[in-house]
């Protein structure tokens, strides 16, 4: 009402003026523009959406809230969001497959226009269940349908980038603290240490592979039951980079220097990593680009237009945990 008061217009011309939806006169538009420039007006792009028939909602399904690795996505995913009139809805699955089915109905009930799924115990033929409901963009898995698209980075190179760093180095004996059996993405970690080990002709000992669960407590405990049996290694892959943090913690409490006793490498590249003591080598997952893009690929398919997407691939960053066999 201020704007068509200043401009000299009716509410309603203001409104097609800004919606599009009608030609009117340069001589009004250019007035309504002036008014809207001087009175700094913003639409009310939630009254926009209404009618359209969207809440101007985006669903976030995320594993485990508290997680580093999740907080860079999620940055990526508001970073997305910025000055698209869009809020997001944050809820938890907590790598529980009926968990996640419940929380995605939840969502849904709330009317929102689409669903970020970030990683997941969820079968595919699920989520594209719930696509045919409302669009949804998934990272861990791969997708393509009109209303569904996923993200999958390919975990078995990461993790045989990261093993054949080491023997690079010279190392044989490489001890591997895996991830929970039940998850993908540690499934196929293990699968890229093997394939590395085997494409150097290195023997494989299982009684160098321990199962963590990718949390800090639990790298710490696999390098001890490591030391409690008494294996000889000079170095350590971790499945992901806080099993990494443990890990080196476990040896600090040794007396075992990193890397000049036993060398480490983690999987991730969270932020934190930049920062351990010394600044740890490991696989970079772009996390942060990975929210932002699927944000991007979500809101497209919302649009009506196509679903698609690419996100860097993953890198290994050198840093001071590794070094050459002496």
């Amino acid at each position: 009402m201020d704007v068509a008061r200043q401009a000299g217009v009716s509410p309603s011309t203001v409104s097609r003026i800004l919606n599009g939806t009608a030609k009117v006169s340069d001589d009004k538009r250019l007035a309504v523009l002036a008014a809207i420039d001087k009175m700094k007006f913003a639409p009310n792009q939630m009254a926009q959406g209404l009618k359209k028939g969207r809440s101007m909602t985006i669903g976030i399904v995320v594993q485990d809230i508290s997680s580093p690795f999740f907080d860079e996505t999620l940055r990526g995913v508001d970073d997305g969001l910025k000055g698209t009139g869009y809020a997001s809805v944050i809820v938890s699955g907590h790598w529980n497959a009926e968990e996640e089915a419940d929380r995605m109905r939840l969502l849904l009930a709330r009317k929102v226009d689409g669903i970020i799924l970030l990683s997941g115990r969820m079968s595919d033929q699920a989520v594209l269940g719930f696509s045919s409901q409302r669009p949804i963009v998934s990272t861990g898995r791969a997708l393509q349908t009109r209303s569904a698209l996923g993200f999958k980075l390919d975990n078995e190179s990461g993790a045989c980038m990261a093993v054949h760093h080491l023997i690079e180095l010279g190392h044989r004996r490489i001890a591997f603290i895996s991830g929970p059996a039940n998850n993908i993405d540690a499934t196929e970690r293990l699968a890229g240490y093997t394939r590395a080990l085997r494409e150097a002709n290195i023997e494989l000992d299982q009684d160098l592979i321990v199962e963590g669960n990718y949390h800090e407590a639990s790298g710490m405990l696999a390098m001890n039951r490591l030391f409690d049996t008494h294996q000889q290694f000079t170095a350590v892959f971790a499945a992901n980079d806080l099993s990494a943090y443990g890990a080196r913690l476990a040896l600090y409490r040794k007396g075992i220097r990193v890397p000049d006793d036993i060398s480490l490498v983690g999987f991730d590249d969270l932020p934190g990593s930049s920062y351990t003591t010394p600044p740890l080598t490991t696989i970079r997952q772009p996390l942060y680009d990975i929210g932002r893009i699927a944000t991007q690929a979500l809101l497209r398919i919302i649009n009506g237009e196509e679903a698609r997407g690419e996100v860097p691939p993953l890198e290994l960053i050198v840093r001071e945990t590794t070094r050459r066999v002496r």
